[in-house]
């Protein structure tokens, strides 16, 4: 459906440019899960009214709470697509997140409600009525939403859209909830039991799960979530490809919306390189970076002396003893400077957020490796946090 859709009422915009193309397919899916969610809530709102079922009825507001979301996705990805101006010099396409947390806050919001009518049901019960028309609707109902899943995950995997991901996995959650119900009906129908309040009560602590789960994964990125090890790997091997660079560190990555990304990195090239030649190289790896990866980079060129025995010694012999500190310590920026008493070692030691030992005991720590690979040296390091995952 939506294949058919586009061609009818897009055929231009979902062939252009990427941010073109995710604002028209966001847009579409959005309106197309708004009118299916709408006609489910129609549907099951009749079969609960029916069966005198509350587990049908909180189901029924479910779907209606889905049409919002979707209604809310829709302008989400339509305010996204707005181009930078002078207020928003990085653009608007954050909205995308506060849409989905958004739709995170009005699924709580129901969960809580539909929460107050199952605990109800259950203190109160009342009998089920059973028909095949109703059950054939939440048949039906399971149906559509297993097509939801279906063209929400296909184009998520095509806009590499986290809100599609979620709107996908939202919709195979109601196919669970739905299923729930109709198994409270038939035992009804066949035993007697009524245990449709227990049921409407697992569905509404489905939809508080999924809100939480909805939201958590929404304000990660606007409290500035690491990037992907994926997306580290492409930087690394889009950079390292490029003869003239020696190694990257203290690479950050800037999220200001899917496909909006801006990057800045160290890149270690050979002290005694053309200056020139150097800056050229640069250039065309923040161009290749912007073709490739869609992103702005901005590069900073740290020398590195490469020809000195007695220097690369004391990198290679101080970057096998880091362990002590901990697993995934690492170094960079290594100068040797020598004065007429000692030597200073100069050099930054990045350290993992979960390592356990203070500042204060890095320090010392490294002051003893240096002193045990060179006596007559002193550390003077910076201690650095990783801002990738490593």
């Amino acid at each position: 459906m939506i294949a058919l859709l586009a061609k009818w009422f897009g055929r231009k915009r979902a062939q252009a440019d990427q941010p073109a193309q995710r604002e028209f397919y966001g847009i579409l899916c959005g309106a197309v899960g708004i009118c299916l969610n709408l006609l489910l809530f129609a549907g099951k709102l009749l079969a609960g009214s029916l069966s005198g079922s509350i587990a049908i009825t909180s189901d029924a507001f479910n779907n209606l709470s889905d049409a919002g979301s979707s209604l809310i996705t829709l302008l989400g990805f339509r305010m996204a697509a707005q181009k930078p101006d002078i207020h928003h010099p990085f653009g608007h396409g954050r909205i995308e997140y506060l849409s989905g947390l958004m739709v995170s806050v009005l699924i709580l919001l129901m969960g809580f409600e539909l929460l107050k009518s199952a605990v109800g049901k259950i203190l109160r019960p009342e009998a089920v009525v059973f028909s095949p028309l109703t059950f054939a609707i939440l048949g039906a109902s399971v149906l559509v939403k297993l097509y939801m899943v279906f063209y929400n995950r296909k184009y998520a995997k095509k806009l590499d859209s986290d809100a599609m991901r979620a709107t996908a996995a939202d919709s195979l959650s109601d196919c669970v909830a739905t299923f729930v119900v109709m198994v409270a009906m038939l035992t009804g129908r066949l035993t007697g039991l009524q245990i449709d309040g227990w049921c409407g009560l697992l569905v509404a602590l489905f939809i508080l799960y999924s809100g939480f789960d909805s939201a958590k994964t929404t304000i990660a990125p606007l409290l500035g979530e690491p990037p992907s090890k994926e997306f580290v790997h492409e930087i690394e091997s889009c950079v390292c490809a490029h003869p003239e660079i020696i190694g990257i560190h203290d690479l950050i990555v800037h999220d200001y919306g899917p496909g909006r990304r801006m990057i800045s990195l160290h890149a270690e090239v050979p002290a005694d390189s053309d200056f020139e030649t150097i800056h050229d190289a640069v250039d065309n790896i923040e161009q290749e970076l912007r073709e490739k990866l869609s992103c702005h980079a901005v590069i900073h060129m740290d020398p590195i002396h490469e020809d000195d025995p007695e220097t690369n010694r004391l990198r290679r012999e101080i970057a096998g003893k880091l362990d002590r500190l901990g697993p995934g310590v690492t170094m960079h920026d290594f100068r040797c400077v020598v004065g007429p008493t000692h030597k200073n070692l100069i050099f930054d030691v990045v350290v993992p957020y979960d390592n356990p030992k203070s500042d204060a005991e890095i320090r010392a720590c490294v002051d003893r490796i240096v002193a045990e690979v060179s006596p007559d040296s002193r550390a003077v390091i910076e201690i650095d946090r990783p801002f990738v995952a490593s």
